[in-house]
């Protein structure tokens, strides 16, 4: 099989340095095994992404001297796609309608028979308020938040779960069923406001693009366990996964697109040149 990668940015703000250095490494990445490197536009959350912010995308990786092999998939010209995922774990009795606000999953897991609320992927741990609370039963619940059951999903699937990283965690990683519900709880697969979620839309994605190796930050390493668990239960295969470190500040603190004084922009109009870039991300 062909080697193929990408490079899966989001036009909510600028390009910072952690960014830079993803592209970079997954386009000579690419190069060296003589594979092709894609371009994704992540833009499901159409309530903050901006067409200016996506031009500047295009931008800033060709100033550094990043290309791609065309078309660009846009993900919100790809949502007929994630209903059809959708449907297909919610006909298998797997998805559930939640009602629940980020308030009232707050309240919930710090209710005192609770204890201090886990951390998971996608935040606080679901505390499964609505689990059993509207039926399952009929054809998908429009415009509506949809949460997959985990346990039930994991009990679907027969074999164990596992998928090789070349990154930070080299090696082969096993998925732990009960690690996975303790520490993951029942994530969204549809949001009422996206029609999608973050982990539906990119594991459907990678798959439509027959993505070999995903390479991103170690801060999405949580994720990947939710994103194999996808790929089982859609029948996909499960690409190599590379995470790699991220850059930081000068006090630790991993780089966000609201830090614009190290934006690829702002370096590039102070006159910095792509050499200068790689030499501040250390390649």
């Amino acid at each position: 099989m062909n080697y193929t990668t990408r490079f899966a940015p989001s036009p909510t703000g600028p390009l910072h340095l952690g960014h830079a250095y993803s592209a970079l490494l997954s386009f000579n990445r690419a190069k060296k095994k003589e594979g092709a490197f894609l371009l994704r536009i992540e833009d499901i959350d159409q309530s903050r992404a901006r067409a200016g912010w996506e031009a500047t995308i295009y931008e800033d990786l060709n100033w550094l001297g990043v290309s791609w092999v065309n078309p660009i998939l846009r993900q919100s010209n790809n949502l007929k796609n994630y209903t059809k995922a959708i449907s297909q774990l919610w006909n298998l009795g797997l998805l559930y309608k939640c009602d629940c606000s980020r308030r009232d999953i707050t309240e919930a897991v710090q209710a005192p028979q609770e204890g201090y609320p886990l951390q998971g992927p996608d935040g606080v741990i679901y505390p499964g308020t609505c689990r059993n609370k509207h039926p399952r039963q009929g054809s998908v619940p429009p415009i509506a938040n949809l949460r997959l059951d985990l346990k039930k999903a994991l009990d679907w699937i027969d074999d164990p779960l596992y998928y090789e990283e070349t990154g930070q965690a080299f090696g082969t990683v096993t998925i732990g069923n009960t690690q996975s519900i303790n520490t993951i709880g029942d994530i969204v697969i549809a949001r009422r406001d996206m029609g999608t979620s973050y982990h539906l839309s990119v594991v459907v994605d990678d798959a439509a693009q027959n993505i070999t190796e995903v390479i991103r930050g170690e801060d999405l390493a949580d994720a990947t366990r939710i994103h194999v668990i996808l790929q089982a239960l859609l029948n996909l295969k499960t690409p190599v996964y590379h995470h790699h470190h991220l850059i930081r500040d000068a006090t630790g603190k991993r780089l966000a697109k609201r830090d614009d004084a190290r934006s690829i922009a702002t370096y590039r109009v102070k006159g910095a040149t792509p050499a200068d870039i790689k030499v501040l991300i250390g390649l």
